[in-house]
């Protein structure tokens, strides 16, 4: 799917003033749901990554694995930005589903908020451990 090449290349190369671009890959009425977020429509979706960039600095993606099946895409990708005066790097998918003209109908973003934002707080991220110790199963080892 040309569209999906494009796609990737405009999300690895997304930047604060290219924010409008969303407009040439998503349906005027496209839904997107993340951990934080759950909206309709590509200015709300373009004041999602305009807040994204106002509070991670200069956050990239990159793109590591995709797949296509019909009107569906997978992207695995990986985030780098800067958050709480650390370089982070988030780890996630986005399921997408195009339309018969090849924009994206629905995104939704699937990553460990838990791991990847609460725990570089000092109190909430001493909780999100101690919680994930407490809930986490026993390990057993293997003779």
């Amino acid at each position: 799917m040309a569209t999906l090449d494009s796609l990737v290349r405009f999300y690895e190369t997304l930047t604060p003033t290219e924010v409008d671009g969303f407009a040439a890959f998503y349906a005027e009425d496209a839904h997107f749901v993340d951990p934080f977020n759950d909206v309709h429509g590509i200015d709300a979706i373009k004041s999602i990554f305009s807040h994204m960039f106002e509070q991670l600095g200069t956050p990239r993606f990159v793109v590591t694995e995709r797949f296509e099946r019909g009107d569906q895409a997978m992207l695995i990708w990986a985030l780098h930005c800067r958050l709480a005066g650390r370089d982070v790097e988030i780890i996630g998918a986005s399921h997408l589903r195009f339309d018969a003209s090849g924009r994206v109908t629905e995104h939704r973003d699937f990553w460990d908020a838990a791991r990847g934002v609460y725990e570089e707080f000092p109190l909430m991220g001493a909780l999100m451990r101690w919680l994930r110790r407490r809930l986490a199963a026993p390990q057993t080892t293997m003779e």
